[in-house]
C-alpha cells in the first residue's frame, strides 16, 4: 500500500501544505492541498476522494480540483464522506453561489462530481484498498480511516482529541503497520486543543498508552506556528514509536 503525503499540516504557509494524502496514486484522503500538492496531469488520475470531515483545511482544494479536471477526463469523480460531511460540502461549497454545482455539470445525467455517503464502520473498496470509517472525537462529525490492502493495514486518525474506538480498532487489527495521529498544538495551548478537538504532545502521551501494538505512530496536522515546540515536546516523550509524517514523502506499508 503506497501513501503519498501531499500535505500534513493543520495550517498553511508557503512551506506547509494542508491535509491531503494520495493512496496508490488514484484516491485522495481529504483535499486540503490536492491542487497545490499535485501537478494537473496527475490530478487527472484521481478517481475518488474520501473526506474525513467538512473543515476547510480538509476540503479547500475541492473546487479548484474540479475546475482542473472538468472536461479533461472520462467519468466522474466520486466523493465519499459521512452524511453530515457531504451535506456541509453541498451547502457551503458546491451551491452555485460559492462555487458551481458540479453534481449537475456538464449535465445532471453524467456529472463530473458524484457524492456517496458512508456509515460508521461500514467498509467500502476503492481500487485494491478497503476503507473502514471510524468515528473520532472532533468538533464536527469526523471519521478516521482504517486502510487495508493485502497483508497490511494503516490507521489514519484525521482530526481528533482524546478518543477510544480508534485505539480499540488499532489494537485488534492483526496486520497493522502504522498509525497516524493528530497533534496540532504545543503543550502551552492545551486548553485550545481541548476546546477544538485536537491533541498536544502531553495528551498524546495518554493516547499512546491505549495502543497495545508496537508499531510506528506518525504525527500529522501540526499548526505551523506550533511546529517547532511540538517537535521538541515530542522528543521529550522519549517514545521510540513516535515520528512525524513528512510532507512530500511516499510511504510503503
Amino acid at each position: 500500500m503506497e501513501i503519498e503525503v501531499l500535505g500534513a499540516y493543520g495550517g498553511e504557509t508557503p512551506e506547509c501544505r494542508l491535509t491531503c494524502l494520495l493512496v496508490g496514486g488514484t484516491v485522495a484522503i481529504d483535499a486540503g492541498c490536492l491542487c497545490r500538492g499535485l501537478e494537473i496531469e496527475r490530478q487527472l488520475d484521481v478517481e475518488a476522494i474520501v473526506l474525513t470531515h467538512s473543515h476547510a483545511d480538509h476540503t479547500n482544494g475541492l473546487p479548484f480540483f474540479l475546475d482542473n479536471v472538468f472536461g479533461r477526463r472520462k467519468g466522474g469523480v466520486g466523493i465519499r464522506g459521512s452524511e453530515a460531511t457531504l451535506y456541509a460540502v453541498r451547502k457551503h461549497v458546491f451551491n452555485s453561489s460559492t462555487w458551481p454545482d458540479f453534481t449537475r455539470l456538464p449535465n445532471h445525467l453524467e456529472p463530473v462530481l458524484e457524492f456517496e455517503a458512508f456509515d460508521d464502520e461500514e467498509s467500502f473498496v476503492l481500487g485494491d484498498v478497503t476503507y473502514t470509517p471510524i468515528r473520532v472525537n472532533h468538533v464536527v462529525p469526523t471519521h478516521g480511516l482504517l486502510l487495508e490492502s493485502g497483508n497490511s493495514a494503516f490507521l489514519w486518525s484525521s482530526d481528533t482529541g482524546p478518543t477510544e474506538r480508534l485505539w480499540e480498532v488499532a489494537s485488534r487489527t492483526e496486520n497493522l503497520k502504522a498509525v497516524a495521529i493528530d497533534v496540532s498544538f504545543h503543550n502551552q495551548l492545551q486548553q485550545v486543543a481541548d476546546d477544538s478537538g485536537h491533541l498536544t504532545p502531553a495528551s498524546l502521551r495518554t493516547e499512546l498508552a491505549k495502543l497495545t501494538k508496537d508499531v510506528p505512530v506518525y504525527i500529522h496536522h501540526m499548526k505551523p506556528q506550533s511546529e517547532a515546540m511540538i517537535r521538541e515536546e515530542v522528543a521529550a516523550l522519549n517514545d521510540a514509536r513516535v515520528r512525524f509524517f513528512e510532507q512530500g514523502q511516499v510511504y510503503q506499508f
